[in-house]
């Protein structure tokens, strides 16, 4: 909700096709407002038409590339700007074609500008006026591969193991403030980013595909079950919790003022 008593406008990245227009059907549906973002303008006035006609919402459509410093910073002028907007729904990203060695730095450095630095100006542009106000919701869409990057090659995992932690860091700094803070690992869902990937997700066993509507709905319910983590195909979170449990008993061990044992040498000093 937002000061007003009115439900808060959200702002939805990648807003075009798959989970952020499923995103932005699901938030109309419930009632919010809408400021749609892609690179297609058609494509974001065809679903803004859509859904006013669906939900009887009001939709503003914003075109822009987010890898273009320039029109990236119409959407961050519009989320230090506007008081409506408190979600903020980093969907946008891609996954650049090839693997590491192939040497393709201009789609890596196109990746990396989409999936990471766009979601962090995003969300710092709209920070301020959120802590403010007291009250707010950023939701980052990561992967699975996020940790568990040996599944897939070139780049595109690293940059959603960046999301995954800048959501943790981002939690513990503003989440005593009244900002929510969820990112969702979603597994393989049938989306066209595949496809822009050169590959096809099809190739992929039918049991581990999931479809576009039950994956944004999933992550939905854990956003009300208030979680941080939203793995939707996860079957036990307890699982996920031990994992972070382990990985928080490594923490008073991972700097100490003298090396480990075995990075020592067995030979005398006067040898």
């Amino acid at each position: 909700m937002s000061l007003t008593g009115t439900l808060d406008t959200a702002l939805v990245t990648g807003a075009s096709s798959g989970i952020g227009a499923t995103y932005a059907d699901r938030l109309a549906q419930r009632g919010h407002d809408l400021v749609l973002v892609a690179r297609s303008q058609d494509r974001l006035h065809a679903l803004a038409d859509r859904l006013m006609r669906k939900h009887g919402v009001k939709i503003h459509v914003l075109a822009a590339d987010l890898t273009l410093p320039d029109e990236r910073a119409r959407v961050e002028y519009r989320l230090q700007e506007d008081d409506s907007i408190g979600w903020l729904v980093n969907n946008a990203g891609f996954s650049a074609p090839g693997a590491l060695a192939d040497g393709r730095l201009d789609d890596i450095d196109a990746m990396i500008q989409l999936n990471i630095t766009a979601p962090t100006r995003l969300a710092g542009a709209a920070l301020a006026r959120l802590i403010e106000r007291g009250q707010g919701s950023i939701i980052n869409i990561a992967s699975a591969l996020a940790v568990a990057p040996e599944l897939s090659t070139g780049a595109y995992a690293a940059t959603k193991s960046y999301l995954l932690s800048y959501s943790q860091s981002l939690h513990r700094e503003v989440g005593h403030r009244g900002i929510r803070v969820q990112v969702v690992l979603p597994g393989v869902t049938r989306t066209a980013i595949w496809e822009r990937a050169g590959k096809d997700v099809d190739a992929f066993p039918e049991h581990v595909i999931m479809e576009v509507d039950e994956m944004v709905d999933a992550a939905l319910a854990g956003y009300e079950l208030g979680e941080l983590v939203t793995i939707p195909a996860l079957p036990d979170m307890d699982a996920w919790n031990r994992y972070e449990s382990a990985r928080l008993q490594l923490a008073p061990d991972l700097s100490r003022n003298h090396a480990a044992d075995r990075y020592k040498s067995d030979i005398p000093e006067d040898a």
